[in-house]
C-alpha cells in the first residue's frame, strides 16, 4: 500500500530537477522516471507492484550520467538514494 512520505518525496524530488537547466538526454529520462514515481506517490498499489515500479525508476535514473546542472545532479542522487531505500522497505 503507498501513499507514504518517501514516495512523495522522491516524486518531489524529480519534480525540482524542472527548476534547472538539464540536458535535453537526461531530461527524457528524468521525465519519465518523474511520472512513474508520481504515479506511485498518487496511487494505492499493492507492495509488490510499488516494488516492481520502484525498480523501473531505479533504471531510468540508473541513465542519467549526468544533467549539465550541479543543483539538478544533487537532486538526482538524492532520488537515486531515495529510490534505493524504498526499493528495500518494498521487497518481500
Amino acid at each position: 500500500m503507498t501513499g507514504d512520505g518517501a514516495l512523495a518525496d522522491l516524486a518531489a524530488t524529480l519534480r525540482r530537477t524542472e527548476e534547472y537547466p538539464v540536458d535535453r538526454v537526461a531530461n527524457r529520462w528524468l521525465g519519465e522516471a518523474e511520472a512513474v514515481a508520481g504515479d506511485l506517490a498518487d496511487a494505492d498499489l499493492p507492495d509488490e507492484v510499488v516494488h516492481e515500479r520502484l525498480g523501473h525508476v531505479e533504471h531510468l535514473l540508473s541513465n542519467v550520467d549526468g544533467t549539465g546542472s550541479a543543483e539538478a545532479d544533487a537532486l538526482v542522487e538524492r532520488a537515486k538514494a531515495l529510490t534505493a531505500t524504498a526499493i528495500e522497505r518494498y521487497e518481500d
